[in-house]
């Protein structure tokens, strides 16, 4: 049964710039730049036939490439930060695609997504770091200069269950090109 979800891919050399970030930070667990993604829909455990079913659905998507911006560092979990992440910059394509994809999952009966969608890169997860060396590693490697890509495809990555993911397999693509 695999665990599926909907992301955008980081181009390698967005990713190494990304990678030379890692390191500092007790408790942190780096992702591989490989690894690197913008969720845009987790799905969860499906079977075969869903997995399928969705794949298809998928192809329906018609919208056009758009630019992805990631500015910054900052961290998720509040007073016990579970994760460190690359801020990605919240544009009108990215929502609309991420609501489509929203909806189309709901469609087929899957629920609705609980949290609201902050899109960002994780960059590494966080085990037993404290507030102080989160703010300590974000006031000295938080900032880096805005880097822009174009996304021209979104894909289904599939994760084998593991602490934290990965690695990620892309199973389909479908192309940005309305």
């Amino acid at each position: 049964m695999p665990r599926l979800f909907t992301g955008l891919e980081i181009p390698a050399e967005i990713g190494q710039t990304l990678s030379n970030l890692r390191g500092g930070l007790p408790g942190a667990r780096w992702i591989d730049p490989e690894d690197y993604h913008v969720t845009l829909r987790f799905i969860g455990d499906i079977d075969g036939v869903a997995a399928n079913e969705i794949a298809s659905l998928l192809f329906r998507v018609n919208r056009k490439p758009f630019e992805v911006a990631l500015q910054g560092l900052s961290s998720f979990g509040g007073r016990k930060p579970r994760a460190v992440v690359a801020s990605v910059v919240p544009s009108r394509p990215l929502i609309e695609l991420q609501a489509e994809l929203e909806r189309l999952m709901q469609r087929i009966g899957l629920d609705p997504q609980g949290r609201k969608f902050t899109p960002h890169v994780t960059l590494a997860r966080l085990r037993d770091a404290s507030n102080q060396d989160v703010a300590d590693y974000l006031s000295v490697r938080g900032y880096f200069p805005t880097t822009v890509f174009t996304a021209s495809r979104f894909v289904l990555f599939s994760s084998r269950a593991s602490t934290g993911g990965g690695p990620y397999v892309v199973e389909d693509s479908y192309a940005l090109s309305a």
